[in-house]
């Protein structure tokens, strides 16, 4: 009988390895513990998505009309 391998990855969290397996419930993380942290980072604001700003240079009188 062929045994599975499976991928080692590091939590995101803590850095260390994990299998990444279905049995795994807090994959991509090692435990509970470090999903929750991440987790509670996003909710604090901890953690943000960079977003680009528009060009200020744009003359909206430019613009095509809007129709």
């Amino acid at each position: 009988m062929t045994q599975l391998v499976y991928r080692q990855v590091p939590c995101p969290q803590c850095g260390t390895l994990s299998e990444w397996r279905p049995e795994n419930p807090w994959r991509p993380f090692c435990s509970e513990r470090c999903k929750l942290i991440d987790l509670g980072c996003w909710a604090s604001e901890s953690y943000k998505v960079p977003v680009e700003e528009q060009d200020a240079g744009i003359d909206p009188d430019a613009l095509p009309p809007r129709g």
